[in-house]
């Protein structure tokens, strides 16, 4: 259903409409020209007055008290007041209701509203009273009033009012009762309460209205005057409460800003006292000023008006309130708790046209501003607005359903000074202007510009911003604007609530003047850290951010009892190869995002060993890293906290904080992305191929460290073994071997993938012990003539004992229990001896010469042959290896070297060079140039 824009359903003003808001002095009530009939007829005309105005509940409840009072009813009423709220908060007003009241009397009683006033009184008419006005800002006390026109000079407050007093029965009687003060009156002193009580008619009731006091203190305090106008303000107060049908109500201003340090000191004094005799008022509540703001800028049928003076909404507005109450129900779990889920229809209905914000914000931050006018500063600021949005919406530049916080027309040069006027500075011009609008490269109006089609229309980016700035600058100790506050400010039927926080990221980013701590937000003049940090994040160097992540890595695979480590390999031979479980972490470039590239040098790594084949194969564990987006990016933050961190700038207490918490989280980030980056292993099965193993979302919190993690992993899977039964071995024996070396056995575990992968060698040595202990095999070295020395079968054996070795073997039970009970070589193993050495030698009749027997040693041997290059360091290790410690061994070399295109001058150089600094001669059998 489409809603009807909010202008097309209600009425501004005449002027509002043709965009000529009045000033906001429009909105002021002058006291003191009420009472001599000047000023505007609205509030001149008693009958007009009552018309416009809406009783607040704390409104109707002061005049009905008063009129109870005066009435002569002294039970729960008093008899003293105290409207000491914010300037512009309604205190004139509500003077001016009590005194159109009782002047009247009973003439009265059928005006707007005045009906439900006598019967929460529980009066039957409005008591006509006398009633004596003073206002501060009005009265002198150097040329006084009077002398010249008939009536007596009076230059003190109690001379004045009690003329008043007087004179409302007649001259005479009014120049009687100054005849009781005159002396106080010529001396400037204060009368007691005896004399009080003379100058209040006992015959009349009697109303007294000081309104603001503060003005006539200040100005009256050198001559005295203003000490005793406090000694006879207290008098009176007694008096009153100790007299029949008397009443006193006083207006103190807040405006601290006004006030110098004696004003200060002199208000506390007045509003203690006040207080302490009297009874405080607060003249406006929260959707009460609504209904005070939406009679004072709208015209309405009078058939739209109740008797109690509420307005009621057509089917229009009421279909509006109820699309914004189902959406804010909808989201309820999002938004501030403060806002009346339950009742939403009825807020929205209170305040309609206005989003139940705009009225709100004034009165939850607003009215603590010093120079705020609570009940006038709002009207001015609406009355602005209201006329800048109907302007703009028959211009068709927007159909808002409300009027929003969001929308308010800051680009308006106005309305900004206005709204600028009751901040009481205009420093945050520049951040308007900058983040929000105001100029065409403001960032907020930019934004929207760029955005996708559903916040463009929405005008999202400004309206957060906007409601941003009116929900952080009002006058409580530490302006910010939360999240549920922002999502309940620009809330809308069809909005996704989802997109307030996509906006607000992109203003963070974008923003100079917003300053953000957690979910909270504020605009300031001073330009914020996320500003300075996407300045800094623009230049981190690539070799800066490499080193970054290489050492968060370096950090989270930190080595484990028993795992080798091998950190960003590049080359084959950068990974040793030897009989350990060693993790291989690659390099955040060599990720799964290329995922082939990455396998294909995962299995080169398995194969080859520089220029050798690899022997242990299944000794490698790869942590193979998912994508190295996420490390990049944390990376780049962090390094652009950390840089902002080192400048040393002048930051306030709490953008340190903020600072402190930003490298805080995004060392926090860093190490998580680490984490989740690293989640995938890779490791040779059982078929010889690369099997891959996804150890799924893991985080920090999930182990003490990513290397114990890992291996926790790969000993449940089965992957990697703490233990290795003796029968295991016994099962798995090489058929070809009856003995078969220590060294052998360790080196199965670690490069055939048939064989487990045991944590450390260590595991085995527990096996072997055990196994000899419990009879499965025998642990035996080779000794002279035959023998096994040592031999250890079936005896207990220390762990500590066991060694790998070439030269020391485990033989299988049965070879065990045939040496024990002969105490020699089995006979099984020399015919198998005999037969391997007729095999290599011939037959014994073949005419060559017997071998000689294990006892004897020979001179020597040469062998010449052709190795391929992938056999050259196993040829060294196999078999060089094994006599390069004894004297005697001559290797001469000859190496022939021709690949296809031949060898360039400079590799022919670079060879001479090798080969002088090993000490070798230089000289090279060239084969000609080509």
């Amino acid at each position: 259903m489409s809603l009807k824009p909010w202008y097309k359903v209600v009425t501004p003003r005449e002027d509002l409409r043709d965009g000529k808001p009045l000033d906001a002095s429009e909105f002021a009530v002058h006291l003191d020209q009420i009472r001599i009939g000047e000023g505007a007829q609205d509030y001149v005309d008693p009958k007009r007055f009552l018309d416009r105005t809406y009783m607040t509940r704390n409104l109707g409840a002061l005049a009905a008290e008063v009129m109870r009072r005066l009435s002569g009813e002294a039970t729960e009423t008093s008899a003293v007041f105290n409207l000491a709220t914010q300037f512009g908060g309604g205190k004139t007003h509500a003077l001016t209701l009590l005194y159109h009241l009782v002047t009247n009397g009973p003439k009265a009683d059928r005006w707007t509203g005045v009906p439900q006033l006598l019967d929460k009184a529980s009066v039957s008419t409005v008591p006509k009273s006398l009633c004596a006005v003073l206002v501060g800002t009005e009265f002198d006390s150097i040329t006084g009033r009077g002398g010249n026109d008939g009536t007596p000079l009076r230059k003190t407050p109690w001379g004045e009012i009690a003329w008043q007093l007087g004179a409302g029965i007649s001259l005479a009687r009014g120049k009687a009762n100054f005849e009781l003060v005159a002396e106080h009156d010529a001396k400037g002193q204060a009368p007691g309460g005896e004399v009080i009580r003379k100058i209040l008619p006992n015959d009349y009731p009697s109303l007294i209205l000081l309104d603001e006091v503060m003005n006539l203190v200040s100005r009256s305090r050198k001559s005295g005057l203003g000490a005793q106008f406090y000694n006879f303000l207290q008098n009176l107060s007694e008096v009153a409460r100790s007299t029949q049908k008397v009443v006193l109500a006083v207006s103190i201003p807040a405006s601290e800003l006004e006030m110098t340090v004696e004003d200060q000191s002199d208000y506390e004094r007045f509003k203690k006292m006040l207080d302490r005799l009297g009874k405080a008022m607060v003249m406006s509540a929260e959707s009460e000023t609504s209904e005070i703001i939406r009679r004072r800028l709208f015209e309405w049928d009078e058939r739209a008006v109740t008797a109690e003076g509420k307005v009621i909404l057509n089917k229009d507005a009421q279909e509006a309130c109820k699309a914004h109450a189902d959406w804010v129900i909808d989201n309820r779990q999002l938004l501030p708790n403060w806002f009346n889920i339950d009742g939403a229809r009825e807020q929205f209905a209170d305040t309609y046209p206005f989003h139940p914000t705009v009225v709100s914000v004034f009165e939850r931050k607003w009215q603590q501003l010093p120079r705020f006018q609570q009940t006038r500063g709002v009207l001015r600021l609406l009355a602005l607005w209201v006329s800048r949005a109907y302007q703009q919406g028959f211009k068709g530049a927007h159909k808002d359903s409300l009027i929003g916080l969001g929308t308010a027309p800051l680009e308006d040069d106005l309305f900004r000074a206005a709204v600028f006027e009751q901040l009481g500075e205009s420093k945050l011009e520049g951040a308007v202007t900058t983040d929000i609008c105001g100029k065409k490269d403001s960032h907020a109006v930019r934004m929207d510009a760029e955005a996708t089609d559903t916040i463009k229309n929405a005008r999202l980016h400004r309206q957060v911003a906007t409601s941003i700035f009116f929900e952080s600058n009002g006058g409580q100790a530490k302006g910010e604007a939360t999240l549920p506050e922002v999502r309940l400010a620009v809330g809308q039927p069809g909005l996704d609530i989802g997109n307030v926080e996509t906006v607000i990221e992109a203003l963070a980013e974008g923003c100079y003047y917003l300053n953000i701590e957690g979910n909270r937000y504020r605009f300031g003049i001073r330009e914020n850290l996320n500003k300075r940090f996407a300045d800094r994040r623009a230049t981190i160097q690539p070799a800066d951010l490499q080193e970054q992540i290489r050492t968060v890595i370096q950090k989270e695979f930190a080595s484990a009892a028993g795992i080798e480590r091998a950190l960003f390999p590049e080359k084959t031979s950068e990974v040793p190869d030897r009989p350990v479980v060693t993790l291989v972490v690659l390099s955040h470039e060599h990720s799964l995002k290329d995922e082939a590239a990455t396998m294909q040098f995962v299995a080169r790594m398995v194969r080859e060993y520089g220029s050798s084949a690899r022997t242990f194969k299944s000794a490698l564990i790869f942590c193979v890293p998912e994508s190295p987006d996420s490390l990049q990016e944390d990376s780049r933050r962090l390094l652009a906290w950390e840089a902002i961190d080192d400048e040393r700038l002048n930051l306030d207490d709490s953008q340190r904080q903020q600072l402190q918490e930003n490298i805080k989280r995004a060392r926090r980030d860093l190490r998580e992305a680490a984490w989740r980056t690293y989640k995938n292993l890779a490791l040779l099965g059982k078929d010889n191929a690369i099997r891959r193993v996804d150890l799924g979302l893991i985080t920090s919190s999930a182990a003490t460290d990513i290397v114990g993690l890992i291996t926790n992993r790969l000993r449940q899977e089965g992957d990697l073994e703490t233990g290795i039964s003796a029968h295991f071995l016994a099962r798995n024996w090489p058929p070809a071997f009856t003995e078969w070396s220590t060294k052998s056995v360790r080196d199965a575990f670690y490069a055939s993938p048939q064989f487990p992968r045991i944590t450390s060698p260590d595991v085995l040595k527990d096996t072997i012990s055990s196994g000899v202990a419990n009879g499965v095999f025998a642990y035996v070295g080779k000794g002279s003539g035959g023998t096994y020395k040592p031999f250890v079968y079936n005896h207990a054996m220390m762990k500590a004992d066991v060694e790998f070795s070439d030269d020391v073997f485990i033989v299988t039970k049965e070879v065990a229990e045939a040496y024990a009970a002969k105490g020699t070589l089995p006979v099984v193993e020399k015919q198998e001896e005999q037969k391997k050495e007729d095999e290599e030698n011939g037959p014994a009749d073949s005419g060559k010469p017997k071998p000689s027997s294990a006892a004897e040693n020979f001179r020597g041997f040469t062998w010449s042959g052709e190795i391929p290059g992938q056999k050259w360091m196993n040829f060294y290790t196999r078999v060089l290896a094994k006599f390069s410690a004894a004297t005697g061994m001559k290797l001469t070399v000859r190496v022939e070297i021709a690949p296809e295109g031949g060898v360039s001058k400079q590799k022919i150089e670079e060879t001479k060079k090798a080969l002088a600094e090993l000490g070798l001669q230089q000289e090279l059998d060239l084969g000609g140039s080509e």
